[in-house]
C-alpha cells in the first residue's frame, strides 16, 4: 500500500493552511488538521480555524472534534487522525497533514506509548488550591518532586503546572520521566515534512497583524460567549494563547492595552518554541512561506519515488 503523507508545518500564523490547500488542489489531496486547538468546537477566532472558504476549497479533517470540557490529546488525535488518513487511503486520496502541534505530528507518523494517566478529581483539588492559595506553592512543590519540568515551564503557568502535580500523585512518578518513557515507534507513515519559515522578525509581524484581525474579528465576544455557556476558565481549551488573555482581561481587570501586548508577546513565544521543537527533527525540510513552486517540486518528487 501507498502510505505517503505530505505534512506542512511550521509557526503559528505563518500560513500552513493555505499551502495545504494549494497542494490538495494540485495533488488530490485532503487536509487533515494537526493542531491541538482547532479541535474544538465553538473556538473559531483564537484557534484560526480554516474559514468555510478555505474549507470549500479543500476538505478539512480533524476540527470540531470535541466540545470546549471535553479531554483531547496526542494519543488521541493519534487515534482519530490514523482512521481518517487510512479511510483516505482507500479512496486514493492523498492525506496532507497540516498544524503546528509538533506533538500530534510525531504521535501521528511514529505512534505514542499508552497515554499519562489523569484523575478528574486530583484535577480540580490542585485547579482549587491553585485559585485560593496561587502558584507560588505549587510551583515551589513541583521544583521538589520534578525539578526538571518545573525549569522547563513558567511559574505563571497553572495549566502545566497543575498537570505536572497531578500526574506525580496519581503515578508516582515525575512528569518528566513519563516524557522519556513515552517511546515513539519506528515509521508508521511515508511522510514528506515540509517546515514553512521566515526570518523571525517577518514570522512576529504575521502574528502582530495576525492579533489585531482576530481581536478585529471579535475574540473578546467570542470568549465572552464561551464563559456565558459556562466553560471555566481553567479549562485546557480556555487556559490557550488568546482565550486565557480575553478571560484575565474580563475576569481578573487587565488592562485591554496590556492584554493585547501580552497576547502579541505570548504568541511570539509560543512561535519560538514550536521552531524549536521543529528543528530538532533532522527529516524537517524547510521552505518559505509563499514559495508555491519549491512545495509542489518537493511534493511531486517525493510522490513519484
Amino acid at each position: 500500500m501507498n502510505r505517503k503523507v505530505i505534512i506542512i508545518s511550521g509557526p503559528t500564523g505563518v500560513g500552513k493552511t493555505s499551502a495545504a490547500i494549494a497542494v490538495c488542489k494540485r495533488f488530490g489531496g485532503d487536509v487533515v488538521g494537526a493542531d491541538s486547538m482547532q479541535v474544538y468546537r465553538q473556538m473559531e477566532i483564537g484557534t484560526a480555524k480554516p474559514t468555510s472558504d478555505e474549507q470549500s476549497q479543500a476538505k478539512h479533517h480533524m476540527i470540531d472534534v470535541v466540545e470546549p470540557n471535553e479531554s483531547f490529546d496526542a494519543a488521541l488525535f493519534a487515534k482519530q487522525a490514523d482512521a481518517v488518513i487510512e479511510s483516505l487511503f482507500k479512496q486514493g486520496v492523498l492525506p496532507v497533514v497540516a498544524g503546528g502541534t509538533g506533538l500530534y505530528v510525531k504521535a501521528l507518523v511514529h505512534g505514542l506509548s499508552e497515554a499519562i494517566p489523569s484523575d478528574e478529581k486530583v484535577t480540580a483539588r490542585l485547579t482549587h488550591e491553585a485559585e485560593e492559595k496561587g502558584l507560588v506553592s505549587l510551583y515551589a512543590r513541583l521544583k521538589e518532586v520534578d525539578p526538571d519540568y518545573a525549569g522547563r515551564i513558567s511559574s505563571n503557568d497553572p495549566i502545566r503546572i497543575v498537570r505536572a502535580l497531578e500526574v506525580f500523585e496519581v503515578t508516582g512518578k515525575p512528569y518528566s520521566a513519563h516524557h522519556q518513557e513515552h517511546g515513539f515507534s519506528e515509521k508508521r507513515y511515508d511522510a514528506l515534512k515540509i517546515c514553512l519559515a521566515s526570518d523571525r522578525e517577518v514570522i512576529y509581524d504575521r502574528i502582530n497583524r495576525r492579533v489585531d484581525l482576530m481581536i478585529e474579528e471579535g475574540l473578546l465576544d467570542e470568549v465572552k460567549g464561551l464563559l456565558a455557556k459556562g466553560y471555566h476558565r481553567n479549562l485546557k481549551s480556555m487556559g490557550s494563547i488568546g482565550y486565557r488573555h480575553m478571560v484575565e482581561h474580563l475576569l481578573d481587570g487587565v488592562p485591554w492595552d496590556e492584554t493585547v501586548r501580552l497576547l502579541k508577546r505570548d504568541t511570539r513565544r509560543f512561535a519560538k518554541r514550536q521552531l524549536t521543537w521543529f528543528r530538532s527533527d533532522p527529516e524537517m525540510i524547510w521552505l518559505e512561506p509563499g514559495d508555491l513552486d519549491a512545495l509542489f517540486e518537493r511534493v511531486a518528487s517525493f510522490l513519484g519515488s
